[in-house]
């Protein structure tokens, strides 16, 4: 049954599709803020993950070691940010904005060449009988296996945080690195081991983009992406399943917009494909000026460089 020419079945099926990319990002930032450090470089890891797993994709005809490449490309660009500012002692939030202008301009480099070559496919993982089932088919059964991953490693972040002795760990050292460091706990080298996971989502989200969600390489192909994942981190107060949420909310305000414009709607096209960014903005606006401008939830030591000597 459609609605005003939008299926709700369709359109819940491809929300789940279309945030994957920000959920990876997101739930990989989760961990890295939760570790005391803020990380501005998301989008800069996003994009080089979509061209390395482009790349990687393109020359072996696996996309399967295309995510790989994406992953290891993003945890790669991670660990400048992490030598940067857990060795040196650079800014974070400095340090984090340049990463992402320089993962910016190596992608439009590496590029070039690349326009107008499609990547191998990344098929449905079920079987189709499965998919064609009616309204829960489209829905549960005819994803491709990094909507699955998505979902998977949301749980699997929200119960190591919350109840094994890695994420305490995680969790002290994001709240008071020095009395973590008192305890006999090596700082540096957990938030370096959660800065290079944090890449490596985001790399994997940003190779989603570019081998299954456009399937294409096009310079800036992230389109912010980046910068929404660290919105939706503030809005989900740094908890997984509410990231699973805000990134859900985005997806579905996305593919909304996008069925509104085929579906012919009488509001103007710009108004539409700015709608996403502008929400994201509406709800963190709401939510700062309900806790009189203080993030609920954020680590105490967020941002704050640590070394062993002081």
């Amino acid at each position: 049954m459609d609605f005003g020419g939008i299926n709700p079945v369709i359109l819940i099926a491809t929300l789940m599709a279309s945030a994957v990319p920000i959920l990876l990002a997101a739930l990989g930032e989760t961990v890295v803020e939760r570790a005391g450090v803020l990380n501005l470089g998301v989008e800069g890891m996003m994009i080089i993950g979509a061209l390395g797993g482009f790349v990687v994709a393109v020359q072996t005809g696996s996309p399967v070691l295309g995510f790989l490449g994406g992953a290891v490309a993003g945890a790669a660009l991670s660990l400048i940010f992490a030598l940067l500012t857990q060795v040196f002692l650079a800014n974070q939030v400095a340090t984090g904005l340049a990463l992402t202008l320089f993962g910016l301009g190596v992608s439009s480099l590496g590029g070039q060449g690349y326009n107008g070559i499609k990547p191998p496919p990344t098929g449905p993982l079920l079987p189709d009988a499965l998919a064609d089932l009616p309204v829960v088919g489209p829905i549960l059964f005819g994803h491709d296996w990094v909507v699955y991953f998505s979902i998977l490693m949301t749980a699997v972040l929200w119960w190591v945080l919350k109840a094994t002795r890695v994420g305490l760990i995680i969790r002290a050292v994001g709240e008071s690195h020095e009395a973590a460091h008192a305890l006999g706990y090596k700082v540096n080298r957990i938030r370096l081991a959660c800065i290079a996971f944090g890449g490596a989502m985001a790399g994997m989200g940003g190779a989603y983009v570019s081998l299954a969600r456009v399937p294409q390489w096009v310079d800036g192909i992230t389109a912010g992406a980046g910068w929404i994942a660290l919105a939706i981190v503030v809005f989900a107060s740094w908890k997984p399943w509410r990231v699973l949420i805000g990134a859900y909310l985005f997806g579905g305000i996305t593919v909304l917009q996008l069925n509104l414009q085929v579906a012919g709607s009488a509001i103007p096209v710009e108004y539409l494909s700015m709608a996403p960014y502008l929400i994201t903005i509406l709800v963190l606006v709401i939510m700062s000026a309900g806790r009189k401008g203080k993030a609920s939830g954020a680590p105490a030591s967020l941002g704050q460089n640590f070394h062993a000597s002081r």
